[in-house]
């Protein structure tokens, strides 16, 4: 199999059992036991489609990034937070990548976000340039191109993994440019920003083997109360649900997970002694 995985369809959360909320956030409702429950994810799709799947309009102009569409969510390694994101925080803040430039320090990790779009990552290496995978290469581009007109903003701290001494970081990046196709170890613009970072295998495709057990929490916030949690096999798996919901927005999310409680509860009331 080597690098190459197969891609796996979104399972609707209908599709998806369901289990009992014991261990973590017990008091914050059900959760779900998933391993795999993400789309296609490549950077590719990134660039030439909608959240429906249809072909980009060039004629129609971008949604614009809308800061409370963001996607609140924590990410658990057993008990060890090893992601988070969260509007209370100052790591949501967006700017113009021509005003990114004057923030940005060689081995700094650029996210560029728009509504409706998957994000994408990249690598700043200095000299105004990032390196960053898209359209299933691994490109060496100016920030202000890479960016494709979308907002961005720094985001060194939402993983909270020990990071590399920038020179290291920047090296990681430049060593992979052109690399492409079957070649890649990556599946997204994350994980191999992400990996140049911290080094960590488990950011690379098939990074983890993979043996029946589920590590990996994914908590979406729904509200000051209340989140919900998925559970993974895999870092990689966990990244693409992640991105997945980035990708629609909290507004579709949260639709979504009331649409999958609403079903649970039809399907209970529906066996045979429910009340």
């Amino acid at each position: 199999m080597g690098n190459q995985m197969d891609k796996l369809s979104h399972l609707s959360y209908a599709e998806v059992p369901t289990v009992d909320p014991n261990g973590m956030d017990t008091e914050e409702g059900p959760r779900i036991g998933v391993s795999y429950i993400f789309s296609n994810d490549d950077d590719e799709m990134e660039e030439v489609c909608t959240v429906d799947g249809s072909d980009k309009d060039p004629n129609k102009e971008e949604k614009q990034y809308d800061p409370r569409d963001e996607v609140e969510c924590a990410v658990y390694y057993r008990d060890e937070c090893i992601y988070e994101k969260s509007v209370k925080s100052a790591n949501l803040e967006v700017y113009s990548p021509e005003n990114l430039l004057n923030k940005c320090k060689a081995g700094d990790l650029v996210e560029f976000v728009a509504t409706g779009q998957f994000p994408h990552w990249a690598v700043y290496v200095g000299d105004f340039q990032v390196v960053h995978l898209h359209r299933a290469e691994l490109k060496n581009s100016f920030l202000t191109d890479a960016s494709q007109g979308r907002r961005c903003r720094i985001v060194n701290d939402l993983y909270k993994f020990k990071a590399l001494g920038p020179d290291m970081v920047v090296q990681n990046a430049m060593e992979q440019v052109g690399v492409k196709d079957r070649e890649l170890s990556w599946r997204n613009s994350e994980g191999f920003a992400a990996w140049c970072r911290f080094g960590k295998r488990e950011l690379k495709m098939g990074g983890e083997i993979r043996i029946g057990k589920q590590p990996y929490r994914l908590k979406i916030f729904m509200s000051e109360k209340h989140s919900h949690v998925l559970e993974f096999q895999s870092l990689e798996d966990m990244i693409m649900e992640k991105r997945r919901n980035d990708h629609l927005g909290r507004t579709a999310v949260l639709k979504e997970l009331a649409t999958h409680f609403c079903s649970v509860e039809q399907r209970k009331s529906e066996e045979p002694g429910a009340d």
